[in-house]
């Protein structure tokens, strides 16, 4: 499997989708826009909708139709790294390589930004076309759920409130599966239901997202200090300027690796009953765990 000329076919195809839905930047007012699209063209990897469309495919599904859950999921991540950027949070510089939004339009329209896309991320999902098994209230649920005071905002709340403290394994596990995990997850699971997948499937691409999820923030972990801000496109060492709750700073940088390793193994387990349609969704999850940005 070629995952490399999979992300580069699938994000230009993520990206032409995600131009038609936005609005242009010209459109009044047209600060929001140029702001909107400053951050979501700023060259991310597409990794999140890549897992939705893959899964899809997982599962015997059209791509067309699992576009609209792409990138709906895009949006969301997109708008929770502005805020997560913004000097009241992270307070950082850099992301994807180039200065962050509020670096460039101000803190006040880099907030509203963030609110843009997030708020659009529903627009575009409601555009979705409902299956026998998955209607569009299930399908709005399922990304408000991820991306709630529960889960994505819960696991950033923890994440703030674990800064300079010194917590436990579990309540680690707790801020990746709420911040990091959850939103994948739903990616795929979207993914997936687009597709009709059954709830044998989709239980399956679940037990997948959650272990791919905690690997992908362990290895997340251990990239912050093992690597520049060239080659990251952030900050470098901004969890332990900040005394951040991590991995490497709880179990060391070779127990954290024994431990994405491991989870890695648990998302392979998880795509077993699919056989050969779920080349895609293991080659994610071997690449996510070598991946050195």
């Amino acid at each position: 499997m070629d995952l490399k000329s999979y992300l580069t076919t699938r994000g230009k195809l993520i990206d032409r989708a995600l131009d038609r839905f936005l609005p242009r930047a010209t459109v009044k007012p047209g600060t929001i826009h140029k702001a909107m699209r400053y951050s979501l063209f700023a060259g991310g990897k597409r990794l999140r909708p890549a897992l939705t469309l893959a899964a899809a495919e997982a599962c015997d599904g059209e791509v067309s139709r699992a576009l609209p859950a792409a990138c709906a999921v895009e949006c969301i991540h997109t708008y929770s790294l502005i805020h997560d950027d913004l000097p009241c949070m992270d307070d950082d510089d850099l992301r994807r390589g180039r200065p962050t939004s509020h670096k460039v339009f101000g803190e006040g329209v880099a907030v509203l930004a963030g609110d843009g896309l997030l708020t659009i991320a529903f627009e575009i999902l409601a555009q979705a076309v409902e299956t026998a098994r998955y209607k569009m209230p299930a399908l709005i649920r399922e990304l408000a759920t991820a991306s709630g005071s529960q889960w994505l905002i819960g696991g950033q709340v923890a994440d703030l409130e674990g800064e300079g403290k010194k917590i436990t394994g579990a309540e680690l596990k707790y801020i990746h599966r709420c911040k990091t995990a959850a939103l994948l997850t739903a990616s795929i699971r979207l993914g997936a239901m687009s597709a009709n997948a059954n709830p044998a499937r989709l239980k399956n691409l679940t037990d997948f997202g959650q272990s791919l999820g905690l690997a992908f923030q362990v290895i997340d972990d251990i990239l912050d200090v093992t690597q520049t801000t060239e080659k990251l496109g952030k900050t470098a060492g901004k969890d332990v300027a900040a005394t951040k709750a991590t991995y490497p700073a709880i179990f060391g940088l070779e127990r954290s690796r024994e431990e994405a390793h491991r989870l890695t193994l648990a998302a392979h387990a998880a795509l077993k009953p699919f056989g050969k349609s779920a080349a895609t969704l293991r080659a994610f999850a071997d690449y996510l765990l070598v991946r050195d940005y």
